[in-house]
């Protein structure tokens, strides 16, 4: 813009004086663009974020697939594994590694227990999470994060080395002893220990182990211990793990693919954009259950739900069909749902549901 404010300027002093209102015409809207970003600035600076959206503030760049990034919001999805169910969801403009914690918590809630075990995968993978779980009595399954190898020769990786937890020492291939001065380091979201060796000076297989001067140095994690149970949980339970995509690709195979629901309809803000998805998650978990239970069984489940409802709002003295029921369902959910344009799409799939 300021270039651009300069070479209007430079054309200015020498244009013809029938040209020179179309070039302050065009400076007066560089300055008009130059005041609109300082005032953006202006916002990120107060807000201390890093990033802002000019046509949902609410919303953040995020990587979508294959390093593809996208203005967009996360949608957080607790699914039953044995009816493939949708039981929680939560909209976020942030990414999945601070996520785990609440959920679990939402879904220790909802379930009234926390006897069940969670499946994740790897961008899940975090400390505090490892902890948040740990204090809610959870057994989780994260996927491992692929690591560079760091030593020349992949047997000398930090995995072939064992901790002494008694001693608070690792043990180096070779036998020597790796030790740390106590000292907590600080990196950006957790605390870990330096580990190192003297021994490394004249080892006959540092070459082989590490490239740095004065050889190889260990970074423990204050949450190590968690993570080692996770990757021992994993260990055990290999072919549960292997459900989770199957799991959680039920709900969001047909709500994406078949149903095409790839983006929300409503903008500006996390509020109207989670009443979108939750319409996709209502329409979603009633063709389900109808699957499961029967179209009969659905509907007087349905009664029931209305009429407990209606002991609020208004008496309803006949028998509700399920046209009725679902109608005064969406009703009532009005009042916690803004309408978008995702009624249309709710309406088509419950309309495609038999017996209407």
């Amino acid at each position: 813009i300021e270039n651009k404010i300069d070479d209007y300027n430079k054309q200015l002093s020498k244009a013809d004086e029938d040209k020179k209102e179309q070039i302050r015409k065009e400076i007066d809207k560089q300055n008009q663009r130059k005041e609109k970003y300082n005032q953006l600035e202006k916002q990120l600076k107060e807000s201390g974020e890093s990033q802002v959206s000019t046509s949902d503030p609410e919303s953040r760049q995020m990587i979508v697939r294959n390093n593809i990034t996208e203005v967009a919001y996360n949608v957080q999805t607790t699914v039953d594994a044995e009816n493939n169910i949708p039981i929680d969801y939560k909209v976020t403009n942030t990414n999945d590694s601070k996520a785990m914690g609440g959920m679990l918590q939402r879904a220790k809630t909802i379930l009234g227990s926390n006897k069940f075990t969670a499946l994740y995968d790897k961008g899940y993978h975090t400390g505090t999470e490892f902890e948040a779980a740990d204090n809610l009595d959870i057994d989780v399954l994260v996927a491992i994060p692929t690591v560079a190898a760091n030593a020349p020769n992949p047997e000398y990786n930090v995995e072939h080395f064992t901790y002494d937890k008694e001693s608070d020492c690792y043990i180096c291939p070779q036998g020597k002893e790796m030790t740390t001065t106590g000292k907590w380091h600080f990196a950006k979201t957790y605390r870990f220990k330096r580990y190192t060796t003297k021994a490394c000076k004249t080892c006959p297989v540092k070459p082989e182990c590490s490239k740095a001067k004065y050889g190889k140095a260990i970074q423990r994690s204050e949450y190590m211990e968690l993570i080692n149970r996770n990757k021992e949980r994993i260990e055990k339970n290999k072919d549960y793990y292997r459900r989770r995509q199957a799991i959680v690709e039920h709900p969001y195979g047909t709500i994406k693919r078949q149903w095409r629901f790839s983006y929300v309809s409503t903008k500006k803000g996390k509020q109207r954009a989670s009443a979108d998805v939750g319409f996709m998650f209502i329409a979603y978990n009633l063709r389900r259950i109808m699957n499961i239970v029967g179209k009969n069984a659905l509907r007087k489940y349905l009664e029931v739900l209305i009429l407990s409802v209606s002991r609020i709002y208004r008496p309803i003295r006949f028998k509700i069909s399920l046209f009725k029921a679902i109608n005064l369902l969406k009703k009532n959910l009005t009042s916690f749902f803004e309408r978008s344009l995702n009624w249309f799409k709710f309406d088509q799939n419950l309309l495609n549901m038999e017996g209407f």
